[in-house]
């Protein structure tokens, strides 16, 4: 549904003479707070009166004193709070004529006309109704007395919007909803814990997580953890899954592994309907195969604890686009959901996405899983996917006869096991011999190249740093001894896991095609760097890593500045002339300002923000973050900068400095690295399985064609493999960036929140698109 782009209105007026009121409904999830801090900050920066509804709809019920106004102060050290500070409660009053003309008395006094309401799928529903109902319970109002006819002609229409805050990650239409990438923080600790107690023991893991209509953190846990075996409501196992459970079971401890994890979502169930409980599971192990095996349930552990950078920033993302969304409401505009597709905020029809929620319990509830699989959209399919081929399909033994190499480029970063393990074993699935290089490129040239098998890459998911070793070192100096070693391991495509090295070096191996026959071989890229700056791709393994480490850095420091008063913490962050660490690292930590290289600065702008912070320690907010990625600007260093805070807050703060350093490459994965690192190598075999096929004549490999040296980016909304060749135009090789950088946009929202008046740049407008239309177009696309 096309909309006319709103283009630069004046974003710091859209809400003069409106207000808004935020609750939180439903279940809490991590993240909820960044919402609504959002929701404050940018209603208050727009010119609207911004409310609390304390207590979700019974608050809206009750009125007095549960709907205040708020200010810029009062969302202040909310970001890294788990839960919802304004708390939330179900609620039975407002499922009743009767409480929803209370709630909408308490409104209409008040002036509310906008409200966004932060839930589950049965929040939202409650939400619409409400709206549906609007005209009617005003008029029922003036009728018996409740409010004014005056009062109703003001509040004659009630726009809502709403934002998914769930840790199932269960509402269709959207990619993740708030609290889901937390609550697999949680569930990635408490395996990783287990899994070191249960190779000690050799044990049998059977651990059950939260998801009773949805199996997404089951799902992403097991592919995260390399897991034995997943149960997951939307797909339950064959008939004989009993016998093939024990078979794989045995296979993996006879392949010299000394646990067994196993992940069953609570709303597990078989092909008939019937519960399959952890155990249920224990009791087969143990009587089959005499295991021992231990059960270990989650709770309601998943929910709670700080949120990760990923639901920070998304809460407040969707919180500014809530805001606009609300404000540029008519009364023909359907309430709507905003949401993530890709790295893309989108705005969804509210009841539409309602409807294809239950569409799916609907289809479970009939037995009709596959279209369960389906409406639960392309992502959650291609998970599935990538889960059956490394849990259930055993390499064949007929072999396809071609070599594949795998090797690790540039600096360590988290997932890079992860990448390099499912490229192994989706490879030998194919059929491929599979040889690991170590120590990169240099390693290709002196020979370290040894055969590796399914067993060696076992439990790799979770290990940080890079098992293969890696080298910045380029290729150009080593053609003859690399075209050598590519013949006499007889080498017929290379994947190489790196960071901007990863992607020179493929670009010299590519000019060196001309000279030298052997290097006429496939080449796939799979960007992984803590930097983020490798062109073609929107994400690279190890960049969430790194500010997850950043960002709770930035807690610990906040939370010591909080407790001395009057103190301005200046943090230098990596990313070589990159500044997606600062920027996004900002966003998630509550910064006051973060300097990059990408967004010029000069000593006038340094002023305004040394100004800006002496009119914050006015407030009751006495405390300061400022982060520096490390190449802004050679001249304004950190201790420039430090020293210059220092001079001119003389008397009213003082300043602290601190350089993060080579922490920020260390660390286990993340879900998110682990996870988009194993899928990154499925699809990287598949496509580099197809080149080679393309380009065999007589048994030899010859691929000399631009597109058969790709690199696989997530672009958007999808993974997608772009030639490097192509990829040259939109680089800048001097500072070793892309040319153009889809987190820029964001930048506006971090100086916003710390309340800096400038203009929100609104160009890349969320248009409202359909669900029921977007999912079905893709059953086509499969």
């Amino acid at each position: 549904m096309a909309q006319t782009p709103r283009g630069h209105v004046h974003t710091e007026s859209l809400g003069i003479g409106k207000a808004i009121a935020v609750l939180t409904s439903g279940g809490d999830a991590q993240g909820m707070n960044a919402a609504v801090r959002a929701v404050v900050r940018v209603g208050i920066y727009t010119g609207a009166k911004v409310y609390f509804v304390h207590e979700g709809y019974q608050g809206l019920v009750d009125g007095g004193d549960n709907i205040k106004e708020a200010t810029w102060e009062s969302v202040s050290m909310m970001l890294q709070l788990g839960g919802t500070v304004i708390g939330s409660a179900r609620c039975q009053d407002f499922r009743t004529r009767e409480g929803r003309l209370k709630a909408a008395r308490n409104l209409v006094k008040r002036g509310i006309t906008n409200l966004c309401v932060i839930g589950g799928d049965g929040s939202l529903t409650g939400a619409d109704t409400f709206r549906a109902e609007w005209s009617s319970l005003l008029a029922e109002l003036v009728k018996v007395g409740g409010i004014t006819a005056e009062e109703a002609k003001k509040s004659s229409f009630l726009n809502i919007v709403g934002m998914v805050g769930s840790i199932d990650n269960d509402f269709c239409g959207t990619d993740m909803t708030i609290g889901t990438d937390s609550a697999l923080h949680r569930i990635m600790e408490i395996v990783d814990a287990i899994t070191t107690t249960a190779q000690s023991h050799q044990r049998t893991f059977v651990l059950e997580v939260m998801g009773r209509h949805c199996g997404y953190l089951a799902l992403i846990t097991a592919l995260a953890c390399g897991a034995d075996w997943v149960f997951i409501p939307e797909s339950p196992p064959e008939d004989d899954w009993e016998d093939h459970l024990c078979r794989r079971l045995t296979e993996t401890r006879l392949g010299g592994s000394r646990l067994n994890i196993i992940i069953v979502a609570e709303g597990a169930v078989d092909k008939h309907g019937k519960a399959i409980t952890s155990d249920d599971i224990k009791t087969l192990v143990v009587k089959r195969l005499g295991y021992d095996t231990r059960v270990t349930i989650l709770g309601h552990v998943q929910r709670g604890g700080t949120p990760s950078a990923f639901d920070r920033i998304l809460g407040s993302r969707m919180g500014v686009e809530a805001v606009m969304a609300l404000l540029e409401g008519t009364p023909d505009t359907p309430a709507c959901v905003v949401s993530l597709s890709g790295n893309q905020a989108v705005r969804l029809p509210l009841m539409e996405c309602v409807q294809v929620t239950k569409d799916v319990t609907t289809a479970m509830n009939e037995g009709r899983f596959d279209d369960a699989l389906k409406l639960r959209g392309r992502s959650f399919q291609n998970n599935w996917n990538v889960y059956k081929l490394l849990a259930h399909i055993r390499p064949p033994s007929t072999k396809s006869g071609y070599t594949l190499a795998v090797l690790n480029v540039g600096a360590p970063a988290a997932g890079m096991n992860a990448a390099v393990r499912s490229t192994v074993r989706i490879g030998l699935i194919h059929g491929h011999r599979m040889l690991a290089v170590h120590d990169g490129f240099e390693g290709l040239a002196y020979g370290k190249v040894e055969e590796i098998s399914w067993e060696r890459v076992g439990g790799w998911t979770g290990l940080g740093g890079s098992k293969l070793g890696t080298k910045r070192t380029l290729p150009k100096k080593y053609f003859e001894e690399i075209s050598t070693n590519i013949s006499n391991f007889g080498i017929h495509g290379l994947i190489i896991i790196g960071g901007f090295e990863a992607f020179t070096g493929s670009l010299e191996l590519v000019e060196g095609r001309a000279k030298y026959e052997e290097l006429c071989i496939p080449l796939c890229i799979i960007p992984a760097t803590v930097s983020n700056n490798v062109p073609g791709s929107d994400f690279s393994i190890g960049a969430d890593t790194a500010l997850n480490t950043i960002t709770t850095t930035c807690d610990r420091i906040k939370q010591s500045a909080a407790g001395t008063k009057r103190r301005v913490f200046i943090i230098e962050t990596m990313g070589g002339f990159c500044g997606y660490l600062a920027t996004m690292a900002g966003l998630a930590g509550g910064a006051d300002a973060a300097y990059i290289y990408e967004e010029h600065f000069n000593i006038r702008d340094l002023q305004v923000n040394v100004e800006h912070l002496t009119e914050k320690m006015k407030t009751t907010v006495k405390r300061g973050l400022v982060l520096r990625n490390e190449r802004c600007n050679e001249n304004y260093t950190t201790d420039f900068i430090y020293n210059l805070y220092s001079e001119e807050g003389k008397g009213i703060f003082d300043c602290r400095k601190n350089v993060l350093g080579h922490m920020q490459q260390g660390g286990t994965p993340t879900p998110f690295d682990r996870n988009f690192g194993t899928k990154m190598g499925a699809k990287a075999v598949a496509w580099i399985t197809g080149k080679i096929k393309e380009c065999s004549r007589h048994g030899r490999i010859f691929a000399n064609t631009a597109d058969s040296a790709c690199l696989l980016g997530m672009r958007k909304r999808s993974l997608v493999f772009q030639p490097v060749a192509e990829l040259k135009e939109q680089t800048d090789f001097e500072h070793r960036i892309p040319k153009e950088q889809w987190w820029l946009k964001l930048r506006p929202i971090l100086k916003i929140l710390a309340k800096y008046h400038i203009e929100l740049d609104t160009s890349e407008k969320a248009h409202l698109e359909h669900v029921m239309r977007k999912s079905m177009s893709f059953e086509s696309n499969i």
